[in-house]
Formats: C-alpha cells, sequence, structure tokens
C-alpha cells in the first residue's frame, strides 16, 4: 500500500497565518532576505498551485518555471486564491496515486513520494517565514515538523553539510533545541530571526 502524508493539519495553519497578515504588513521584511511579505505570500500562492498540479500530474506552465525564475507578487484576489489552493493541494495529496510515479515541480522531474515532501516542506518553512514576519505564534503538528526534519536532515547528510538544493548552509544549533528550530536551522535560516527595529 502506498503511504501517504495528509497536509490537512499545515495547509489549515498557513491559511490562518495568511487570514491574518494585514495588509499594512505587505511591505515588512521576512526571513527570506530577498523577499518582503507581499513576495512571500506570492511565492505560497505559486508553489501551492505547482505542487497541486505536481499532485494530480497536471504537467504545464504552474510545473515547469524554476521558482526564482520571477519576483513573486501577490495579486487582488490572493486570499482567495491561496485558500483555493491550499484546500486543493491538501486534496490531492491524499490520493495515493499522488505518491507513485514521477512528476515535476520547479521544472526539475522527480518521484511522487518525493515531491510530496518536498511540497509540506516548503509549506512549513514558509509558515514559519510568515508568522515570524507578522509577528504571529507559529506551532505546525509533530507530523509535519518530522517531515521536514527528516527531509532537510538527508540532504545535509548527502551533501556533507553542504546547503540543500533550495538553501543557504545550514545554521548551528543545539542538539537539545527544539525541532521546530532544529528544522529551521537546517533550512539555513537563524531560528531566533526577528523583524529589523
Amino acid at each position: 500500500m502506498t503511504e501517504t502524508i495528509d497536509f490537512g493539519a499545515q495547509t489549515q495553519l498557513v491559511e490562518r497565518l495568511a487570514e491574518h497578515t494585514s495588509e499594512e504588513r505587505m511591505d515588512a521584511p521576512t526571513p527570506c532576505a530577498e523577499y518582503a511579505v507581499r513576495h512571500l505570500l506570492g511565492h505560497l500562492v505559486g508553489l501551492t498551485g505547482a505542487f497541486r498540479d505536481a499532485a494530480l500530474k497536471q504537467l504545464g506552465p504552474t510545473t515547469d518555471t524554476p521558482p526564482g525564475a520571477t519576483m513573486p507578487e501577490v495579486t487582488p484576489d490572493w486570499r482567495a486564491e491561496l485558500d483555493r489552493n491550499l484546500a486543493e493541494m491538501a486534496a490531492a495529496w491524499r490520493t495515493p496515486e499522488a505518491w507513485t510515479g514521477e512528476t515535476q515541480a520547479g521544472g526539475i522531474p522527480l518521484p511522487g513520494a518525493i515531491a510530496g515532501r518536498i511540497a509540506l516542506n516548503e509549506l512549513v518553512l514558509h509558515g514559519w517565514d510568515l508568522a515570524r514576519a507578522t509577528g504571529q505564534a507559529y506551532a505546525p503538528d509533530a507530523a509535519s515538523l518530522g517531515v521536514s526534519f527528516a527531509l532537510l536532515t538527508s540532504w545535509a547528510e548527502d551533501s556533507g553539510g553542504a546547503p540543500g538544493p533550495m538553501f543557504a548552509p545550514p545554521v548551528p544549533v543545539a542538539d537539545d533545541a527544539p525541532l521546530l528550530d532544529r528544522v529551521v536551522a537546517l533550512s539555513g535560516r537563524r531560528p531566533d530571526w526577528t523583524p529589523p527595529k
């Protein structure tokens, strides 16, 4: 039987964070140095659509485009689009077929099982980015954190501690640091990041 991973808790968490992000915060900085909040939200809209289509094996413009091809930006209806994409993404990855065979995301061919883990990891990390940038509490579910930690650890081990395929070099943290801090640090982010005063 094909193993599936449920995205429901994490997609709902990201939806709540976005819902409580005010228009006044759109130009605020984020832990992603090149992104303000508006760019981070635009990126979330794009990646949720891309990984939904990757799960459905509907390959095309959403799955062909590398994430850094253009600076993402929010559209006037970004809230409705993000809510829709999050719900559809969670539903798409609940099907066993999503986790089998080959698919594509960011223009890169991937096994479905790897694409699904990358998709969930993107939601975990960018959820943290959004929460930190907007001053919101952030507590992902243990299962989602575990998927991110396993994925990022495997990348770090495979590369001998060098940066993963999409991240800066890991940031040192204590071995007994909270799991969220270790996940964030493995992605090259500083767990103690706060918006500049």
